[in-house]
């Protein structure tokens, strides 16, 4: 019986299909777009191996497109009703459970199914990071964590691939809060590999969640040859690159980085390109900042996709836009498909179906008060998200793309004249990130509003001192060669920056 590199056993496989599998595995480590061929490959090479046609069903899960869903849950089907799954090895009846479970929709049972299938192989590597990224796509910081640190003794320090698994890891820790712990980890991923995009994104996150902006830009600067472009996660991680800059006071670049590696003419109007995009120019509406084209733009790109109920965290995103560019009846109407979609499904399927209850209980109030934002409504706003603000990680995302709604929250709280409220979200947020430039700005903004000029000097002087600190290491960045546009999105071209 054909194995994989790792040395889990391969049923109806030959060793031409393991090859490509043990490809297709260590692009989607890399996040490479080879991804997809590779695993094209091992199905053509061994069409009845159950791996390999659960990982062409993961494939079409992960980047959240409905469209993408539905073929794959067409392809898996007809290759499930056509085999006996209770005679196959446990290893490949668990992948084909755990396929079948997320096709229907029910991403938590798909990832229960991982998990017990990495206590009996911690050293499978498709299942660690599928049910990695199930965990992150539910927002659950604990599992995203565990999974991974179950399983990392098992894999030896003289196995290449362990920097991989390691970068997961990383990723787990500083979801869960242990930021020493996952720049660490995440250090030594990219340290054992280089273009380990995951782990860089990783690292990037830690500096992020405790304000250590000239870090963050050192690091991305230092490394922009390994994550800039070549693979799935280049938008992303400009994004944050973009979140950098505005805590630097950099709107400018802020703005080149948007329109040269988040969302123009060459971007590819994937959904999880365009979250990126929407979670961006949120940042700022709430700043005052107006985006006009841009906000018609990225709304058209969003109204273009006309999707139908799949994710939550998509449907906010898309609600954000629509708000941002003035076309609250587009949002409006998003809003009443999803009720009129959760009232057909009933109250049975909203306990099985994974996003019935993300945008029951998470993405419906959220996408109604990114509505009352837009239309002023700022104690509709309050009502709707601080019942909610502890409970946002349940529709999936990171702390950092969640940090829109939390910021959403805290803006309105400040225009409806909840001040103790406002004091009170300010002051967690100082305490976890006592150098950020936007948690001084806005404790200034509350100062003013209570007449407190003191205050508000002292507050300002505290932002011009983390703004300074991260614009120094913003000014600092090597002479990148002039943006060639689409090369930073990953299509052919070097690495290039937007500026």
């Amino acid at each position: 019986m054909a194995k994989d590199r790792y040395g889990n056993s391969l049923h109806a496989c030959t060793p031409e299909a393991a090859g490509h599998l043990d490809r297709a595995v260590a692009a989607l480590l890399h996040f490479s777009p080879e991804v997809a061929p590779a695993v094209e490959d091992a199905v053509a090479a061994a069409p009845t191996s159950p791996v390999a046609q659960s990982f062409a069903a993961y494939l079409g899960l992960l980047g959240t497109e409905p469209g993408e869903a539905a073929e794959a849950r067409r392809r898996f089907h007809h290759f499930a009703t056509g085999t006996d799954g209770s005679a196959l090895p446990v290893r490949d009846r668990l992948h084909m459970a755990a396929a079948g479970a997320w096709l229907a929709g029910d991403l938590k049972r798909a990832g229960a199914h991982l998990e017990e299938l990495t206590l009996m192989y911690p050293r499978d590597a498709l299942a660690l990071a599928v049910g990695h990224q199930l965990d992150f796509f539910t927002g659950d910081a604990v599992r995203l964590r565990d999974r991974i640190g179950a399983a990392l003794s098992e894999w030896d320090t003289a196995e290449p691939h362990r920097g991989m698994v390691l970068g997961m890891y990383a990723f787990g820790l500083e979801e869960s809060g242990h930021y020493a712990l996952a720049e660490e980890a995440g250090l030594a991923a990219v340290e054992q590999n280089p273009r380990d995009v995951w782990a860089i994104h990783a690292v990037v996150h830690t500096y992020e969640m405790q304000g250590r902006v000239a870090d963050g830009i050192g690091y991305l600067d230092a490394r922009l040859g390994d994550w800039a472009d070549g693979n799935y996660l280049n938008v992303h991680n400009w994004w944050h690159y973009a979140l950098y800059a505005l805590e630097a006071g950099d709107t400018g670049t802020a703005l080149r980085i948007y329109d040269a590696a988040i969302n123009n003419e060459a971007s590819s109007g994937l959904a999880m390109e365009l979250l990126d995009a929407s979670a961006l120019l949120w940042r700022f509406h709430l700043a005052g900042i107006g985006q006009a084209a841009r906000w018609e733009t990225l709304a058209d790109a969003w109204a273009a996709r006309a999707d139908p109920p799949y994710y939550a965290f998509n449907d906010v995103h898309a609600v954000m836009s629509y708000a941002g560019s003035g076309r609250l009846d587009a949002a409006e109407r998003l809003v009443a498909d999803r009720r009129q979609w959760l009232a057909k499904a009933g109250r049975g399927g909203a306990d099985s179906v994974t996003n019935h209850r993300m945008t029951a209980e998470i993405g419906l109030p959220v996408c109604e008060a990114l509505i009352a934002h837009a239309r002023g409504r700022h104690r509709t706003v309050v009502e709707l998200l601080l019942p909610l603000r502890r409970r946002f990680h349940e529709f999936g995302g990171s702390h950092a793309q969640r940090d829109a709604v939390q910021r959403t929250l805290v803006d309105s709280a400040l225009r409806a004249g909840r001040h103790d409220l406002t004091r009170a979200l300010i002051s967690e947020r100082i305490g976890l990130r006592p150098d950020s430039t936007y948690n001084w700005l806005t404790r200034a903004d509350l100062a003013d509003a209570l007449g407190d000029a003191a205050q508000a000097a002292v507050a300002r002087d505290r932002a011009r001192t983390a703004e300074g600190s991260a614009a120094k290491a913003l000014h600092r960045r090597p002479p990148f060669p002039p943006s060639n546009g689409p090369g930073v999105t990953g299509l052919p071209g070097g690495p290039t920056a937007p500026w």
